[in-house]
């Protein structure tokens, strides 16, 4: 996989074509090679991957992600609060924890005791460490 800037052979929603069989559809493929430049420790928004590939939106990264990101550090794609993904938690903290990502730790009085990740400082904006 290759990314160099915004996919351009997609349609509106980026989610349009698909290649052969077995062939990702351009849109996913280009969703996933954002998921893989990500470095660890550092995480993206559904919205943040959409805006940087200039085409769809966080509805449309989310549907990739769970239909063909089981390969990819499914991880570090999240949701804008910070939250971590449901049914996912465990697995994702353990990810988070051995990447060193930056986390909020809930009080004991929120009832909900899993973290969550603190956006401010693990936000990746797309630009490679200098």
């Amino acid at each position: 996989m290759r990314l160099e800037g915004p996919v351009a052979e997609t349609g509106a929603s980026g989610a349009e074509g698909s290649g052969g069989a077995g062939e990702l559809p351009p849109y996913a493929e280009a969703v996933l090679d954002v998921a893989d430049r990500i470095p660890p420790g550092r995480v993206m928004t559904y919205g943040d991957v959409a805006e940087w590939l200039g085409k769809g939106g966080p509805r449309q990264v989310g549907r990739v992600m769970s239909l063909y990101g089981g390969s990819a550090p499914w991880w570090r794609v999240v949701r804008a609060d910070g939250t971590l993904l449901p049914g996912h938690e465990l697995r994702a903290l353990a990810h988070y924890r051995d990447e060193g990502t930056p986390l909020r730790e809930r009080g004991a009085a929120a009832g909900d005791h899993v973290p969550r990740i603190d956006m401010r400082r693990a936000r990746w904006d797309g630009t490679p460490a200098a």
